[in-house]
């Protein structure tokens, strides 16, 4: 049987103030987007939150692609805002 996201995904507005965290954990989606997004593999992120696993890092990719295909996207301005994070690309 498969499982989906939802199966590894939870939010709970007494954990995390409702942030969607990794089933069974304080680990919110967003930690683990910013870890990958910084370069970090998922054994890494493993090996420093051994709660979780890796179908739930999985997940955690999962939730955000569904989540963000339900948004619309405005367009944004080119430029740097306060705060705003830059990543550099290998090449």
């Amino acid at each position: 049987m498969i499982k989906e996201w939802r199966d590894f995904i939870k939010s709970d507005p007494a954990v995390m103030m409702g942030k969607p965290v990794i089933t069974g954990t304080r680990v919110t989606v967003e930690l683990i987007l910013e870890k990958l997004a910084a370069g970090e593999t998922p054994e890494q992120i493993l090996d420093e939150h051994p709660r979780i696993t890796k179908e739930g890092v999985y997940a955690a990719l999962a939730f955000a692609s569904e989540a963000l295909r339900a948004d619309v996207v405005y367009p944004t301005k080119v430029g740097k805002k306060a705060g705003a994070k830059t990543i550099e690309v290998p090449g």
